[in-house]
């Protein structure tokens, strides 16, 4: 039918309708552009620009309300008597209040609490969930709370961010520092954690025990670290944890003159150096057990002044010297394993001060007494956390007493007592209640009629009276009970002489009850 129309008539037809258009409400909009398009033949979409997208000067010409009010629905009225109910409804969203909304509404006129206009109240009825949100939103938006963003600390952007690459070989003096954490396996509450400062340079570990992660502590830390480092500390490189990034540590660096970076979040390679000596002195000499508390940080704090010596002067390590990828695999070239002191020794920045120092100490060192102090020291701990609190082992013995069991200390096994595994003591006690004890007499004179019956026919005759008593499951107890019962009364005819204890023990097993093996030999 619209394609019979010319198009002279499309554009009076047009003129007609667009006034009519625009000053009608939303439903008689629809009902015109549906005549428009049916009677005209264009696209819903083509049509809908045509009425609504008037050039200014046709829009003058025409005779239309140039200052058209919009009709408020949702007046003050409506919307001060939702947040009433909006409040005695727990300020609940609106899906939730649009479910209750009748019967508050009733419940709250009922009682004397609201009286409202009948146009009111019908249009607070029929006011969707979406509408009532809406209504809301600025009234939401007062009552929140405003709760502070946690906001990284300032002295993040203050310190510079520094990766693995960017070390291009330090010389002695800068320094990664990082945590251990003695939790065990539950990371909650209060524990011990380790203060690790490596030198990259060297290999240089110092350990500090906290006895908790604070940042005053930190700082008092790191000033006992830089102390007992025999050379000069140029600079400090950490990890995003919040005990480090703070002001207290930023402005101790800026004191003491120190550079102070920071590695990428999520980027542990960035301190590989700090990292790998976590492991292999940390973990290495404590283990993965929990410390808390002073005793522990003070057993901690002795076994560090030992371990320092020991691994600094006469612990060689491997140094990479490069990495290369051929392919899918990947090749590194490691320097000759050297002590830390032997790195400082060689290195052309340190002065011949402090390798006087280093050698002096060095040849002062026993090697030997030092891990004996370490054993002292792990034993100690070890004894903390036993639940045998067994004080027993090398660690516990003299000097001469520990050198004299070296050549045969291989054969007890792992050495360190902090990483030995103790067996379980064997379980006398019973767990569960008997299932045979109020039978176990029945049995008994069932075995002194027929000693040779088995334990599956004394079974299914225990089955037999006492239907439902006893699984099937059970039957493995009363074979093992009865096989029991059979060896007592054995030793009991083959040896006619025997101790009390034995005595006692066998009445014991033919009384029902648990007992311990007895030895005859």
């Amino acid at each position: 039918m619209g394609r019979e129309i010319s198009v002279g008539m499309r554009k009076e037809l047009l003129k007609a309708l667009e006034s009519r258009y625009y000053n009608s409400s939303k439903k008689d909009k629809t009902r015109i552009l549906d005549e428009f398009v049916a009677i005209s033949g264009y696209h819903r979409k083509h049509a809908t620009l045509l009425l609504g997208g008037r050039k200014g000067d046709e829009r003058n010409q025409m005779p239309v309300n140039e200052n058209p009010v919009k009709r408020r629905i949702y007046d003050e009225a409506v919307k001060e008597a939702l947040i009433v109910i909006w409040e005695t409804a727990d300020r609940i969203c609106g899906k939730r209040l649009k479910a209750v909304l009748p019967e508050l509404v009733a419940a709250m006129e009922r009682h004397g609490h609201l009286e409202l206009d009948p146009i009111v109240r019908g249009r607070l009825l029929t006011a969707s969930a979406a509408t009532i949100d809406r209504l809301l939103r600025p009234i939401r938006q007062e009552a929140r709370i405003q709760r502070k963003r946690r906001r990284p600390p300032k002295a993040t952007k203050a310190i510079p961010i520094r990766t693995f690459a960017d070390w291009n070989g330090p010389k002695p003096g800068y320094l990664e520092i990082d945590f251990v954490l003695h939790c065990g396996h539950f990371n909650a509450g209060s524990f011990v954690h380790t203060l690790v400062a490596t030198d990259i340079c060297s290999g240089w570990t110092e350990c500090l025990p906290l006895i908790s992660r604070e940042q005053s502590l930190v700082v008092e830390g790191l000033g006992v670290l830089i102390q007992q480092i025999p050379f000069t500390v140029l600079g400090v490189d950490s990890d995003n944890d919040t005990a480090f990034i703070n002001e207290s540590l930023l402005d101790f660096c800026k004191v003491h003159d120190l550079e102070f970076t920071r590695c990428r979040s999520y980027h542990k390679n960035d301190q590989a150096w700090v990292e790998q000596k976590n492991g292999s002195v940390v973990r290495r000499l404590v283990g993965h057990e929990r410390f808390s508390g002073f005793v522990a940080a003070q057993a901690l704090a002795h076994l560090y002044q030992h371990a320092r010596l020991y691994v600094n002067y006469f612990q060689p390590s491997f140094k990479l010297m490069a990495k290369t990828r051929e392919g899918s695999k990947e090749k590194r070239n490691y320097f000759k394993p050297q002590t830390p002191c032997d790195r400082l020794l060689m290195h052309s920045e340190v002065d011949d001060s402090i390798k006087e120092i280093l050698r002096r100490q060095r040849s002062q060192l026993d090697p030997v007494e030092l891990l004996h102090g370490i054993r002292e020291s792990q034993a100690a701990l070890a004894a903390l956390v036993s639940a045998h609190g067994s004080m027993e082992g090398p660690g516990r013995k003299t000097l001469d007493q520990f050198l004299s069991q070296l050549p045969q200390l291989w054969r007890l096994g792992e050495a360190r007592p902090t990483h030995r595994t103790y067996s379980a003591k064997p379980r006398y006690w019973r767990t569960r209640k008997d299932p045979f004890e109020t039978v176990w007499l029945n049995i008994l004179d069932w075995l002194q009629e027929e000693p040779d019956v088995t334990a599956k026919e004394l079974f299914g005759r225990l089955q037999g009276q006492y239907p439902g008593a006893f699984s099937n499951g059970q039957l493995r107890t009363l074979q093992r009970r009865t096989k029991e019962w059979r060896q007592m009364m054995a030793k009991k005819l083959v040896y006619a002489c025997m101790n009390g204890a034995e005595e006692t023990a066998i009445e014991a097993v033919v009384a029902g009850e648990e007992s311990p093996t007895i030895k005859l030999f």
